[in-house]
């Protein structure tokens, strides 16, 4: 608070200038000159001639902090305008994908009560799963895998673009969010433990990890397996079990071969505690819909 003050002190203390000498991106927020608060004097009475320094949240800070969390959530690029909106569903799958997500949501609030938010987080899982695993297509003759991936396709059915549409969502409302991408994050995880920093890398990844409000992890499972690979996937997944914070994940991998990738011990608890908010999706590849 005193150095909130004192910033907003020393640019209020500046020669006075109308507000277009600033120039257009001086401040974004002119009215607290982006410090988010407005600062002003309350007197007790009219002899008072000091008053008391004040200060109250100006108006810009709740869409800055809602910026500021989109930001830090990962959100990748190509899916900054997936939104419920223009979600398409072609067939019966997608619309009970689209429903079961909205049903979902409903089970997350935010009460604000005297400046203070607090949060009522599900903790349940949310979870698209295949019903023919990408794995499973791979173990099959070349003969035959065409025919199959074309009878269980589960790629391209909007699958991420639902969940990052969630994520969006639930950022907005003051939920703290991160979205991974699982070969690129387990990746990121292995490296930076083998990292000479003294664990600070990994440590500050996987904090971010296991203190987010929901983890959104697209494509899990996609990763080729190994032994350190499964640990990776059990200490992030039971440790969030553990403290009853929920991850929403989709996966081309069905409940049997997103076991053997990730490990039975982490797919009981990640699969186990989706159960009501789980669906064995397959349907129109969209992507191919379009070229066609």
């Amino acid at each position: 608070m005193a150095d909130l003050q004192a910033r907003a002190q020393s640019r209020l203390s500046e020669k006075p200038k109308k507000l277009e000498e600033y120039g257009v991106d001086e401040f974004e927020c002119p009215a607290c000159r982006d410090t988010e608060f407005i600062f002003y004097t309350e007197y007790k009475d009219e002899n008072d001639k000091h008053g008391i320094q004040m200060a109250r949240p100006c108006e810009c800070r709740e869409r800055k902090a809602w910026k500021r969390r989109f930001k830090q959530s990962m959100i990748p690029d190509e899916f900054t305008n997936a939104n419920f909106k223009n979600y398409q569903q072609f067939d019966d799958i997608q619309k009970q994908m689209y429903d079961t997500t909205l049903e979902y949501l409903k089970h997350f609030r935010m009460d604000v009560e005297d400046n203070q938010k607090n949060k009522t987080i599900p903790y349940q899982n949310f979870g698209l799963v295949a019903v023919f695993g990408e794995q499973r297509l791979k173990e099959l003759p070349p003969s035959e895998r065409s025919a199959m991936k074309q009878k269980h396709n589960n790629f391209g059915i909007g699958k991420t673009h639902l969940q990052i549409a969630l994520a969006k969502h639930l950022i907005k409302e003051g939920f703290n969010v991160l979205v991974v991408s699982d070969v690129v994050f387990i990746e990121e995880l292995m490296q930076a433990k083998m990292m000479k920093d003294e664990g600070e890398t990994y440590n500050r990844l996987l904090h971010n990890t296991l203190t987010a409000d929901v983890l959104i992890w697209d494509d899990i499972g996609k990763v080729n397996w190994t032994e350190a690979r499964e640990r990776m996937y059990y200490t992030i997944i039971n440790e969030r079990y553990r403290k009853q914070k929920p991850i929403v994940f989709n996966s081309n991998e069905d409940r049997g071969t997103l076991a053997e990738k990730i490990g039975y011990a982490a797919a009981s608890r990640l699969i186990g505690q989706a159960e009501a908010f789980l669906i064995e999706a397959e349907g129109t590849d969209y992507r191919l819909k379009k070229v066609n």
